[in-house]
C-alpha cells in the first residue's frame, strides 16, 4: 500500500512512516500541501494522510482542491492527523472532504483503524489489509 503524508513537521511523518512500515506500506513524503498536491499529480495513492497547519496551502484547503479534482484522484481517502481539539474541528474536516480525523501523537490503532475503515468504504468490495 502506497500512502501520501502530506505534513511539515519532519518528526510527525518520521513517526507515522514507522508505523506504516509495521503494516508494510509504504509512504511518500511532503513537507507542505504544494509539494504534496504536486506529489499527487505524478503518483497514484491507495491513501493520504494531512496535516492541517502548514505554512501556505492549509490542510482543508488542500483537501478542497483534492476534492475537486476531474480524475481518479479526487476520490482517494483522506484522513487529517492533527493535535488541533477544537471543538466543530472533526466536522469541518468531514465538511471539506475528509473520510476521518486522528490526533497526535499517532497512536498505531488510531492510525490503522482509520485507514481500514477510510480503504473499507472507498473500496467495499476488496479486501484490504493495511
Amino acid at each position: 500500500m502506497n500512502v501520501l503524508f502530506i505534513e511539515d513537521d519532519a518528526m510527525n511523518r518520521r513517526v507515522v512512516k514507522d508505523l506504516l512500515n509495521v503494516a508494510g506500506a509504504t509512504m511518500v513524503e511532503a513537507e507542505g500541501a504544494e509539494q504534496g498536491l504536486t506529489i499527487l499529480d505524478h503518483q497514484d495513492f491507495a491513501i493520504l494522510l494531512i496535516g492541517l497547519r502548514m505554512p501556505g496551502v492549509d490542510g482543508l484547503t488542500a483537501i478542497k482542491f483534492i476534492r475537486a479534482r476531474c480524475d481518479a484522484k479526487a476520490a482517494v481517502p483522506i484522513i487529517v492527523v492533527t493535535a488541533d481539539f477544537a471543538p466543530t474541528l472533526r466536522e469541518r474536516c468531514l465538511a471539506a472532504g475528509a473520510d476521518d480525523v486522528i490526533f497526535k501523537p499517532v497512536a498505531m490503532d488510531a492510525l490503522f483503524k482509520a485507514v481500514g475503515t477510510a480503504l473499507a468504504k472507498h473500496h467495499p468490495n476488496e479486501i484490504i489489509i493495511p
